[in-house]
């Protein structure tokens, strides 16, 4: 690809927290390592960077303090104010919601939205809403010039609303799937070692579970659903959850709903496409997902899907035919009935499986990271910063 920008540039990326199994945490580092192969200099801006820092990354980690999870991102925003009015560069572009952000990339939901819809109205008057809102403000307001890279349409609705954000400044990006995750020509061979690797016999079942924050991600509806399928049926079936949180609470669930040893806590995984080809179902009863990249990655694999109408990305696996969507409003009754009907039939789950295997062929599931460099380098607008 040609470079459009032929003078190299400084560029700030802030992201409160860098661990290597987060979705935000792997776009992020993709899409700098992008700007950097196109001659560009990156400087990082976070509160804790875990694995290992990629060749010649200025990270720089921002030494504030508070009890409050609030505080402590107001303090940040504060702190790299500061520190790039003394260091300036040409771009500052935000994977969390706080001030003077050229582009901010929106992986996260409409903070106003979800406390106007699912909190009492008293909880707007706590510290932590007044600060969160102002974050949100700091980026959506219609006196500010951030850009906005968002990765579903689905909120800007909810931003428009609240803030009067101009539509000229939302950009639509399509998913960034990586083309590893898209199943190979020997996918049945992989597919055999691993379930002979992990004991699973022709008539077992796997269900998935993957993502960081199992709360948000629906894991105790999950469990919920697995004990609630017929005794034949759950016999034959194991879970495996993999993601970085803890898995305590669930853990407990599981022995209160009865599970015993069919549930396994894998936690954050390097091998992830073995685990998509080598399971029966991918599970995702979020109760809020601004994308769902997870979602992509089991439909590029062949993995049917069963997740909940909210996740940006879940009508991706309705135009594809290759799984079921929960309707909005969500019951667990009808996760119940739908995950028992999908692992008692293996003709529709063989059907998915190859409409998601032909839709992926021709679907533009791949190009957001190179998209969002080209907005970055050669868009923005970076005269106008707080």
């Amino acid at each position: 690809m040609n470079i459009l920008n032929p003078r190299s540039m400084q560029l700030a990326f802030c992201l409160f927290k860098y661990f290597p199994y987060g979705g935000l945490q792997r776009k992020f580092l993709r899409i700098a390592l992008g700007c950097q192969a196109r001659g560009h200099s990156i400087r990082v801006y976070t509160l804790k960077w875990e694995g290992e820092i990629p060749p010649e990354f200025d990270v720089r980690f921002v030494p504030v303090r508070a009890w409050r999870n609030h505080s402590r991102c107001n303090k940040f925003g504060t702190w790299v104010k500061a520190d790039l009015a003394h260091q300036p560069v040409d771009r500052v572009i935000g994977f969390n919601k706080m001030p003077g952000l050229d582009v901010y990339y929106a992986a996260d939901p409409c903070f106003e939205e979800k406390a106007r819809t699912l909190r009492s109205p008293l909880y707007r008057l706590s510290p932590r809403y007044r600060c969160l809102a102002a974050l949100e403000r700091a980026v959506f307001a219609p006196e500010n010039h951030t850009e906005i890279l968002m990765i579903s349409q689905a909120q800007q609705p909810f931003f428009e609303r609240h803030y009067g954000t101009p539509p000229e400044r939302f950009h639509l990006l399509p998913p960034g799937i990586s083309v590893d995750r898209r199943a190979s020509d020997d996918a049945h061979v992989i597919r055999a070692a691993f379930r002979t690797e992990f004991g699973l016999g022709d008539d077992d079942l796997l269900l998935l579970l993957i993502g960081s924050g199992f709360k948000t991600k629906g894991l105790d509806r999950c469990l919920k659903a697995l004990a609630a399928l017929p005794e034949v049926l759950r016999r034959r079936t194991r879970f495996f959850v993999i993601g970085k949180d803890n898995p305590r609470p669930f853990q407990r669930q599981a022995r209160l709903l009865g599970l015993g040893k069919q549930v396994v806590f894998l936690g954050g995984r390097d091998d992830i496409p073995r685990f998509l080809l080598g399971a029966d179902l991918l599970i995702h009863p979020a109760y809020s997902e601004t994308g769902g990249n997870v979602l992509l990655e089991a439909l590029v694999a062949g993995l049917p899907v069963l997740v909940t109408d909210v996740c940006g990305y879940a009508h991706y696996i309705d135009e594809a035919g290759a799984g079921r969507l929960i309707a909005s409003p969500f019951t667990q009754k009808s996760l119940d009935a739908a995950l028992a009907e999908m692992l008692a039939d293996p003709v529709a789950r063989a059907r998915w499986s190859r409409n998601a295997l032909i839709f992926s062929e021709h679907a533009d599931l791949y190009s957001l990271h190179e998209k969002a460099v080209d907005f970055i380098l050669n868009t923005c607008n970076a005269t106008e910063r707080i």
